[in-house]
């Protein structure tokens, strides 16, 4: 038998969470092994239980979903975060991308859109709601210059390649691995490809990923 996804549940509304427990229970890789109504507590269970995904709303009581997810990606990085939100300001979708979340649904977004966002990061890609992702690129093309955006094409082949894979959420050790090099020289061309394009952070290279169209047929 193939192992099923094991998913966490953090949601603080009864039929939200029903709702999302039975979309994902219907699927057969997939299964919800515990579930939360609050932040605090959202974060001791997942620390505990090592889900493969935690399905996390953005606004719930005691310790914002944000805030538990900062925490939880300290503490146990290897497990992915799909942040379920109503908000499509900016400065939310900020926030997630600096506190490591891998998945950023609308809560408004189809049931299909969510299951695919959590086989997505579950692989170590990244999923952003079509929505969000319209205004993560229209901030960085307000941010960026015209000439700055098209520099993508003065990157190497090698380190297009390292900006990509660490835009899907790859660590610098999972890239060497996967490329045959060392750590070292991961960080050599990350740092390299970061000051060619204008990049200062994860949150840069994702929005530069998703302009480059890396992101949208993974």
């Amino acid at each position: 038998m193939t192992t099923k996804l094991r998913i966490f549940l953090a949601e603080d509304h009864v039929m939200v969470r029903t709702g999302l427990k039975s979309l994902i229970n219907a699927e057969t890789d997939m299964e919800v092994i515990g579930e939360a109504t609050d932040g605090q507590t959202a974060l001791k269970k997942s620390i505990d239980l090592k889900p493969d995904v935690v399905v996390m709303d953005i606004s719930l009581p005691q310790l914002s979903g944000t805030q538990a997810t900062q925490q939880l990606k300290s503490t146990c990085p290897n497990i992915r975060v799909v942040a379920l939100t109503v908000h499509e300001d900016k400065s939310y979708l900020r926030e997630l991308l600096e506190a490591g979340a891998s998945g950023y649904v609308l809560k408004r977004a189809a049931a299909e859109d969510l299951i695919r966002a959590i086989r997505l990061v579950a692989g170590g890609r990244v999923y952003l709601d079509p929505h969000l992702a319209g205004t993560i690129v229209g901030t960085l093309v307000r941010k960026r210059s015209t000439k700055q955006l098209l520099q993508g094409n003065e990157l190497s082949d090698r380190e297009t390649e390292v900006l990509r894979l660490i835009a899907k959420g790859h660590s610098n050790k999972e890239i060497a691995s996967q490329l045959n090099l060392s750590v070292k020289t991961i960080e050599t061309y990350k740092t390299r490809s970061m000051d060619k394009v204008g990049l200062r952070s994860r949150t840069d290279i994702v929005r530069y990923a998703y302009h480059q169209g890396w992101l949208q047929n993974i």
